[in-house]
């Protein structure tokens, strides 16, 4: 298998194909905006949705690079996980953020040639910040569960075989 095509498949394993961890689709199947929001009392955790936004500046940050545009100006890692809006539509939105982002990249790597993977936007190789953002999803979709399942959202029973 050649270098793009293990990308492809472990972008759609991270995503929306159950493989070795559930997909993020998975993990924010049925959340709502009250889930969405829930924090552990006491706990020094980012929320799903900031998460969520979280994840999708990122994957906004290649697609930008991608395209030849500067990077958004941010103070440190923290600004990345400020959600905007408060209702049940916004939620939605960042999810719908989050997927169409996915999608978008995903359509930019099935474009490529294998050889554009070695090229550097601006410093990084495309191949090293596709890999980073895979292994930085399954971490975050990792986080995600562990939340929902102390809420008690999550299934006690899950069968993904």
């Amino acid at each position: 298998m050649d270098r793009k095509s293990l990308l492809l498949t472990y972008w759609q394993l991270a995503a929306e194909a159950e493989g070795w961890y559930p997909p993020y689709a998975d993990a924010l199947r049925e959340v709502d905006v009250h889930l969405a929001k829930w924090r552990p009392h006491g706990v020094a955790a980012n929320t799903i949705w900031e998460t969520v936004v979280h994840v999708t500046h990122f994957k906004e940050r290649l697609l930008r690079r991608m395209e030849g545009q500067p990077d958004r100006q941010i103070s440190d890692n923290d600004d990345t996980f400020v959600v905007t809006g408060n209702a049940e539509a916004d939620w939605q939105d960042a999810v719908a953020r989050l997927f169409a982002a996915h999608v978008a990249l995903r359509a930019a790597l099935e474009r490529m040639d294998e050889g554009d993977l070695d090229e550097p936007r601006p410093e990084e190789s495309l191949i090293k910040q596709f890999s980073d953002l895979i292994v930085h999803d399954a971490y975050h979709t990792g986080q995600i569960i562990l939340i929902r399942k102390l809420k008690g959202a999550w299934p006690e029973q899950r069968s993904f075989l």
